[in-house]
């Protein structure tokens, strides 16, 4: 099993530092980020522009993920656990059971299959 990591990246500096505006401004506009894995436990993400961040196995525990829209976000083997994610949307492959498992016992989010 995967431990949260600090990421050698300029766009997972901005986030570790919770400048979500420089990240949102120096994002690119197509492709993905690679976050996979990283450590984003007690940040507040608030207003993060997430579409196109694979955040797969990522850590968030206690992290502000409220308003966020995930939807178009990879989070398989991420942990949620004990995060603010009121209002947030997720992708719609993570059941409302999943999501709630992760954020109150800190399990990693599975997607379904067909």
């Amino acid at each position: 099993m995967s431990q949260p990591k600090q990421l050698d990246s300029p766009l997972y500096a901005l986030l570790h530092h919770e400048n979500v505006t420089g990240f949102n401004q120096q994002k690119p506009k197509t492709g993905t980020i690679d976050l996979v894995g990283g450590d984003f436990r007690g940040l507040d993400l608030r207003e993060l522009d997430a579409t196109g961040v694979d955040f797969t196995d990522a850590y968030f525990r206690a992290a502000d993920l409220r308003g966020l829209d995930l939807r178009h976000t990879a989070m398989e083997g991420a942990s949620l656990g004990h995060a603010q994610i009121s209002g947030a949307f997720f992708p719609p492959e993570l059941t409302a059971d999943e999501i709630l498992m992760s954020v109150n016992f800190g399990t990693r989010l599975r997607y379904r299959t067909k």
